[in-house]
């Protein structure tokens, strides 16, 4: 596989907007995303580092403020990589969602492991001095599974005084390079998704 897991994914907190670093186990930095402020259409970016001088990715939604969107994965060449759909409804509870290769073709399906602790997460954290231990109390965990049913990674929340630190661990990995990519800006587009639903 292209990368060294565990792989963290880790908010920034001292920015409007919302960004966060991704890096290995050795704490080798991967990408730096950034979400747009301000944008009609949403427009995420994933840069080499956090100079943002190197560019390597976008995510943009295919319609605006839609509760459906899906968010379309191009390279810098602005070459198709494939994109991350929220499943409708079945969303409005327990997070799922659909990723799928530049043909269109489903590849995996990410899922909320427990809708409650994301809830008991949101709750907790909204209340004044006891919200702040609220990160050493829930970790809210997403599973990615192949066609056949198979867990190939996991991203849980780890636990956290006031950052926002993410654990991808890898269970039984990836055909190739390219769905790893794909299943990696998926779970960025997730968390920024998700971070706003609470």
């Amino acid at each position: 596989m292209k990368y060294q897991y565990p792989l963290f994914l880790t908010f920034k907190i001292t920015t409007l907007s919302s960004d966060f670093t991704v890096t290995d186990a050795r704490d080798k930095s991967l990408f730096y995303v950034r979400q747009k402020m301000f944008k009609l259409l949403e427009e995420v970016v994933v840069c080499k580092d956090s100079t943002q001088a190197q560019k390597l990715y976008t995510i943009k939604a295919n319609k605006w403020l839609d509760f459906s969107a899906a968010y379309n994965f191009t390279n810098t060449a602005g070459q198709e990589l494939g994109k991350i759909a929220r499943k409708g409804w079945a969303s409005i509870f327990k997070a799922h969602y659909e990723i799928f290769d530049a043909q269109q073709a489903l590849n995996y399906t990410v899922r909320e492991e427990n809708a409650w602790v994301k809830v008991m997460d949101g709750l907790f954290s909204e209340i004044p001095i006891i919200g702040l231990f609220s990160g050493y109390l829930f970790h809210p965990a997403y599973i990615v599974t192949n066609s056949a049913g198979n867990v190939v990674v996991r991203l849980v929340k780890e636990p956290s005084l006031i950052g926002r630190r993410f654990k991808l661990e890898k269970k039984l990995g990836f055909s190739n390079e390219e769905e790893e990519e794909r299943v990696l800006l998926s779970l960025s587009m997730l968390l920024l998704l998700e971070r706003r639903r609470g």
